[in-house]
């Protein structure tokens, strides 16, 4: 088992970095699995320095952006920017690399994909949190919740309003817990997933104001 850290601060901090003003900070050690499991990263402008060390050849126009670049991985997965098992531009690392956290899926109580997500799946699998607070167990539950809700009625959701991948599931889940908290979510499931998707909404115009 790997010591996840205390679960409250951590949920801070990736609240923080879901509202782009924060990235994470997370124990890794010498795992890469994030830099191995077939991700593409997305580049923003904001990524000067990143774009600079990153070789044309790797960077793609991401797909309706003007603005955006995207790094896809070689063809078994692996981040071209990774060499010997270490990111060769890590200190200038995009802000997608900055924030992601397969913590995330450990608070959602599910995994991060398929079979090219083995290594990280492996990883999430043996995070452990501590637990300081009856509020901080509450959290968790209420996010485990949230996921569930989000994956299992889809259908009740308009059109790109709720991820499906797994990644979007768990960062919509961090988002929109607090419908989950006690005393729980409305009776109806079809109120529940407006509840949802109001709460997203809310939680995005926060992120808007703390960018302006």
């Amino acid at each position: 088992m790997i010591d996840a850290g205390d679960f409250g601060s951590w949920l801070i901090q990736a609240r923080a970095a879901l509202l782009g003003s924060a990235g994470s900070r997370v124990p890794c050690g010498d795992c890469t699995g994030c830099c191995t499991s077939a991700y593409s990263i997305e580049v923003r402008p904001i990524d000067a320095a990143a774009l600079a060390r990153i070789p044309v050849k790797s960077l793609f126009r991401a797909a309706g952006s003007a603005s955006n670049w995207t790094v896809r991985p070689d063809p078994d997965g692996t981040c071209p920017m990774l060499n010997g098992g270490r990111c060769t531009i890590y200190a200038e690392r995009p802000q997608t690399c900055r924030d992601y956290d397969c913590r995330v899926f450990a608070a959602a109580g599910i995994e991060a994909g398929g079979a090219d997500k083995a290594v990280i799946n492996r990883r999430v699998r043996e995070w452990r949190f501590q637990f300081a607070t009856d509020d901080d167990r509450r959290a968790h539950a209420a996010i485990q919740a949230a996921a569930a809700f989000i994956r299992e009625r889809p259908q009740l959701f308009p059109p790109a309003t709720a991820p499906r991948n797994a990644l979007g599931v768990a960062a919509l889940a961090l988002r929109v817990y607090p419908v989950f908290l006690p005393p729980g979510p409305p009776a109806s499931a079809a109120d529940t997933a407006r509840a949802i998707i109001a709460a997203g909404a809310a939680f995005a115009q926060g992120r808007r104001e703390s960018e302006a």
